[in-house]
């Protein structure tokens, strides 16, 4: 049986083959057309009779941070024609009043209203079709209606009509993509799918088109959730794989620390353009229902990870005050560091590591370094500051996901992976207290181990917003959104016996009281229809035991040993450290 992940990066694409207990990797650059990326990648690992491939992309990222989506247009019920713009009155930074945020998705002159209006107990004004404006000229179109969370009745008829009367445009209603209450972040999460819809398409079409030239099965895509869907159902709702590729490498990093017989752990993964982290517990990566991408609130099953724009081809930079920075701004692949030899005239994190001595001379991907190229663009900078700069972003990173949640991440490993990672792993974890690094053989590639391992999943919500004792039978696995009669918010428990209770004790745990007299509200039901993926039993790697300081050659990746910590493989097969490296401090 041979399973195939693919995870396009910014500056890498990855390749894992997992075929009769052996595993085979391949990196290759990032071309400007993924899809050419997918299949060259494929070629590099020698894939031939593939029975299962999974693939994660950037792609809705991109176009999303880029605002290279479609023309898109917005139909709410007649009154609400704003609702893009109004947003919610919360700012990011309290204190600055001149902070412009983000321009809507839609501008207010694509923004149109129908007449319509379904209240709480039913039909309060018969929708009328015949005030659905025109909005030809779209390539797609958000129709979000008050209360369609409840009943989506009229939302459906409004749509079915648009799809008549404009074939071929990408039209998407709010119950079919995040049939939830709070009308903003419903409507913001719908248009942002409509906006992503026709670009992710024509990606999914034309990869799914060169994957058959190239005699791949077509693949399955990961969902920001941690599980993969098919390719229709990633064209259709374009959100859903809006963090499709970082999600395949913290499924990664939770099965190798499974391995390694960690339950508690943080991915920690650092590419070419930035660093990925996400708290995993109990085994589980942790999961968050809604996240701002691009300033902008999407409200769907996502992995909690948290980005930073700080990687190995981060660019070197002073400020208007002298001081060091590093990053957002990459140099991607192409033209990459000025140590690839490849054009780069600026200095970057890649840069600095070469000159301190934590790189080898060739990376993989045949990538040949020129140290004198990153002499000539580091001049003026120490190196070892860069690096300490870079590192203090990322530590705040670390730090948002354990010590801003409630956790202490001394409890915790740290799994380094990517490209970079390794590099920086064990100063970050000296920095928080940690004790333990794993770092896998495949660190390289570990995005893409995790799509080749990842569960088939799909997520559904279902709204009540009424009392707990008035929601009838409940199904016996899944989440509820819990809250006192009164709150603004909720809070998310587990279903099961005693759920009532179980609400008391979380919310005391939360905020330090617990009101056992006062009504509990259920705002939602959450559920999983989940397929577990393929058992991983990574194949052995040769038995390691090195002292620091010490640099280590990894597949994809490399591993820097700072003095004082020892590094320890055993080499068994399938458990333990068999192909992970155990860092620990002495």
């Amino acid at each position: 049986m041979a399973i195939l992940g693919i995870d396009v990066g910014g500056t890498f694409t990855d390749a894992v083959l997992l075929e009769d207990g052996e595993l085979r990797t391949a990196k290759v650059p990032t071309a400007e057309a993924q899809e050419d990326s997918v299949v060259a990648a494929a070629r590099a690992v020698g894939a031939g009779e593939v029975e299962r491939f999974s693939h994660g992309t950037t792609i809705a990222t991109n176009a999303l941070l880029e605002r290279k989506g479609a023309r898109t247009a917005f139909v709410a019920t007649k009154g609400f024609e704003h609702l893009l713009h109004l947003r919610r009155q919360t700012r990011a930074h309290l204190y600055r009043l001149c902070d412009e945020l983000p321009a809507p998705l839609v501008p207010l002159e694509r923004c149109h209203g129908v007449r319509e209006r379904i209240g709480p107990d039913g039909v309060l004004e018969p929708l009328d079709l015949s005030s659905l404006p025109d909005v030809s000229g779209a390539e797609a179109v958000a129709v979000c209606l008050l209360f369609s969370f409840r009943d989506g009745s009229h939302e459906q008829t409004v749509a079915e009509e648009l799809r008549r009367r404009l074939p071929g445009v990408h039209v998407v209603a709010s119950h079919e993509v995040a049939p939830e209450f709070r009308e903003y972040e419903r409507a913001s999460t719908t248009a942002a799918d409509a906006y992503l819809g026709p670009v992710c398409a024509r990606y999914f079409r034309s990869l799914a088109e060169r994957c058959r030239d190239a005699g791949l099965p077509e693949p399955l895509v990961m969902r920001s959730s941690g599980g993969v869907a098919t390719i229709d159902e990633a064209a259709r709702h374009a959100a859903l794989v809006l963090v499709s590729g970082p999600a395949g490498g913290v499924v990664g990093a939770a099965r190798v620390a499974a391995l390694a017989g960690v339950e508690n752990a943080i991915s920690f993964d650092m590419g070419g353009t930035s660093t990925d982290v996400c708290l995993i517990s109990g085994g589980r990566a942790e999961r968050t229902l809604e996240r701002s991408v691009g300033g902008l609130p999407i409200r769907l099953p996502m992995v909690d990870i948290h980005t930073v724009g700080a990687g190995g081809g981060s660019i070197v930079w002073r400020d208007a005050g002298g001081a060091i920075r590093a990053g957002p701004e990459s140099a991607g692949a192409s033209p990459g560091p000025a140590s690839y030899g490849q054009g780069g005239a600026r200095p970057t994190v890649t840069d600095a590591n070469l000159l301190l001595g934590r790189l080898p001379d060739r990376l993989a991907g045949g990538i040949e370094l020129d140290r004198d190229a990153a002499a000539r663009v580091l001049d003026g900078f120490d190196p070892a500051d860069v690096l300490e700069v870079v590192n203090a972003e990322m530590l705040r990173a670390l730090r948002v996901v354990s010590v801003e949640r409630g956790h202490d991440p001394r409890d915790f490993a740290l799994v380094a992976f990517g490209g970079a990672g390794p590099l920086h792993a064990c100063a970050l974890a000296e920095e928080l207290g940690i004790g333990t690094v794993l770092v896998p053989a495949a660190a390289g590639v570990l995005s893409a181990l995790g799509l080749v391992v990842s569960e088939e999943r799909r997520d559904s919500v279902r709204s009540y917003v009424c009392a707990l004792e008035d929601a009838g039978e409940l199904p016996a696995t899944g989440e509820a959104d819990l809250r006192y009669r009164g709150q603004s918010f909720e809070l998310t428990v587990a279903l099961g016996p005693e759920l009532e209770q179980r609400f008391h004790l979380a919310h005391e745990e939360r905020y330090g009281y617990a009101d056992r007299d006062r009504p509990v509200e259920l705002v939602a039901v959450r559920t999983a229809d989940v397929r577990p993926g393929p058992e991983l039993v990574l194949p052995p790697a040769e038995p390691l035991n090195v002292s620091g300081p010490a640099l280590l050659e990894l597949d994809g990746a490399t591993c820097w040993i700072p003095p004082g910590w020892v590094g320890v493989r055993d080499g068994t097969l399938g458990v333990g450290t068999s192909s992970t490296l155990r860092v620990t401090r002495v």
